[in-house]
C-alpha cells in the first residue's frame, strides 16, 4: 500500500472524526481540551475493562458451572 494512501485514509478518518463530534466548530484551545477529555475517558474505559471483564467473566463462569451440575472445589 503506498504511504500517500495510508496518510490520506488517516486523514479521512480524522475529519470523519471531527464531523461526527462537531469539534470542527469549536476553537483551537477548545478542540485540544474536548480531545484530551475524550482519550482521557476512552482509556479509562480501556484500563476498566481490561482489569475488570476478566475477573467478572471468570466469576461467571464459576457461578454457572455450580448451578449447572459442575463439580465442587476440594476444601482440603
Amino acid at each position: 500500500m503506498d504511504i500517500k494512501h495510508v496518510k490520506d485514509y488517516i486523514y479521512w478518518l480524522y475529519y470523519q472524526y471531527l464531523l461526527i463530534t462537531c469539534s470542527y466548530v469549536l476553537e483551537p484551545w477548545e478542540q485540544s481540551m474536548f480531545h484530551t477529555i475524550t482519550v482521557t475517558v476512552f482509556a479509562m474505559v480501556v484500563y476498566t475493562a481490561y482489569v475488570f471483564v476478566p475477573i467478572h467473566v471468570r466469576l461467571a463462569f464459576e457461578f454457572f458451572s455450580q448451578i449447572f451440575g459442575g463439580q465442587p472445589d476440594s476444601t482440603v
